[in-house]
């Protein structure tokens, strides 16, 4: 199961008291005051861990808490200070103040840290108060609160290439067919219920990769909501290429206004999903009976959208390992352009 959002409430460390003291040596009959100040609080950390892919670890922890920092001691000894608390998010994880919305980070490289809670400061001990007229303060001060706030977390997957389309477009098939990926396949629409990874080797390099998102169908609306689409549609926002499937045998004249109905719920959830490169790929090629008239269906399509286009069947492999080296030239294209 895919956890693609959490709220938590994290409580930095307070900061331990200073202390009241005085020396009390032998042959020092009115030593001086020698409290020393309380330690810092522990911060609240969080820190990316590519080990973890979902948020579903934090999901239930309703509040988090750092240590606390040491009181003061006598000998002018400073208290030590609270351990940090060190939350692993996955890597993709958006940080925001939940009350203000407030965007507090955005989290996508390996052990990158962001101090979400400030440990509170120690309070100072007696023998900062001594003054020439106030040789023996008995003054102190007590540590200060950390921070403490409600955040919102939200997983934005990291992949190459997004896989959109309608419903039962034979988004997850491809997907299994050309990675490790093993999302659920059936013949009805909305089978894919949340998104899924799968990482695809060169063809003739398998130590070269990219890696590639399936989101569950879209239909119009999406981005105000309808179907699964603005629940997923932020988990393509990271990505730097789309390919659009469309099913083959079901392809009609009104196929342009479909893929533009697509093209449009993204622009309407953000404008720069359109900008990305992309590539139109016919599927489902071996359920099509005559083909004459669905591969210039898909032509004109792509004519008028100026876009590529491709075909294949994932169940028989017919033009998959062609589509596989085109995704790497797409990759590297939207990766040149980036640059």
């Amino acid at each position: 199961m895919l956890v693609d959002s959490a709220r938590i409430i994290v409580r930095a460390g307070a900061g331990g008291n200073g202390c009241a003291s005085f020396r009390r040596e032998k042959f020092v009959p009115r030593g001086g005051p020698n409290g020393g100040d309380g330690g810092r609080g522990g911060d609240v950390i969080l820190r990316v861990n590519r080990n973890f892919n979902t948020l579903l670890h934090i999901h239930h922890r309703r509040t988090v808490r750092a240590e606390n920092g040491s009181h003061g001691r006598s000998s002018n000894k400073t208290g030590a200070g609270g351990n940090h608390l060190v939350v692993e998010v996955p890597p993709g994880t958006v940080v925001r103040n939940a009350e203000t919305g407030e965007f507090l980070g955005d989290l996508t490289r390996e052990n990158e840290d962001l101090i979400v809670a400030g440990g509170g400061r120690g309070g100072r001990g007696n023998a900062r108060f001594t003054t020439p007229t106030n040789r023996a303060p008995r003054k102190t001060e007590k540590g200060h609160k950390g921070d403490e706030l409600e955040l919102e977390l939200e997983l934005k997957l990291m992949a190459d290439i997004g896989l959109v389309g309608l419903p039962n477009a034979g988004k997850s098939t491809l997907l299994s067919a050309i990675s490790a990926a093993r999302p659920k396949v059936a013949d009805y629409p909305f089978t894919t219920l949340e998104p899924h990874l799968g990482v695809v080797s060169a063809p003739g390099d398998e130590y070269r990769t990219l890696v590639m998102a399936d989101i569950p169908g879209l239909i119009e609306g999406a981005h105000e909501g309808a179907g699964l689409g603005v629940q997923f549609l932020r988990h393509i926002e990271r990505c730097r290429a789309l390919i659009h499937l469309v099913d083959l045998s079901a392809i009609d004249s009104e196929l342009a206004a479909r893929v533009a109905t697509i093209r449009e719920e993204l622009a309407a959830f953000n404008e720069a999903l359109v900008l990305r490169p992309w590539i139109l790929i016919g599927t489902k090629l071996d359920a099509v009976t005559d083909r004459e008239p669905a591969l210039e269906a898909l032509t004109e399509a792509g004519l008028q959208h100026r876009v590529a286009t491709h075909v294949i069947s994932a169940v028989t492999g017919e033009g998959v390992k062609p589509l596989v080296q085109r995704l790497f030239d797409l990759n590297a294209t939207a990766l040149e352009e980036e640059l």
